[in-house]
């Protein structure tokens, strides 16, 4: 297996969706950030806009769960 195909296929192995993980859940400090600077000056379409990025990051981390418990053992790269 060339480099080039591995690299393509680093998005669907193991360690590029622990990667997604992480940047998704890094994603999720700012989003708790403007949560809570929007609740202290109580501007309710900021407090919206937080609470519904929130709510896709968490949908976002269920799916890279998800796709992670599928891979199992045959992850791309080991093959």
């Amino acid at each position: 297996m060339s480099a080039l195909t591995k690299a393509k296929g680093f998005k669907k192995s193991k360690s590029g969706t622990y990667l997604s993980i992480a940047g998704t859940a890094f994603g999720a400090f700012g989003v708790a950030k403007r949560l809570k600077k929007a609740r202290a000056e109580k501007d309710t379409l900021v407090l919206l806009d937080a609470t519904v990025s929130a709510v896709a990051i968490v949908t976002g981390l269920a799916i890279l769960y998800r796709e992670l418990k599928r891979l199992g053992d045959d992850d791309v790269l080991l093959g």
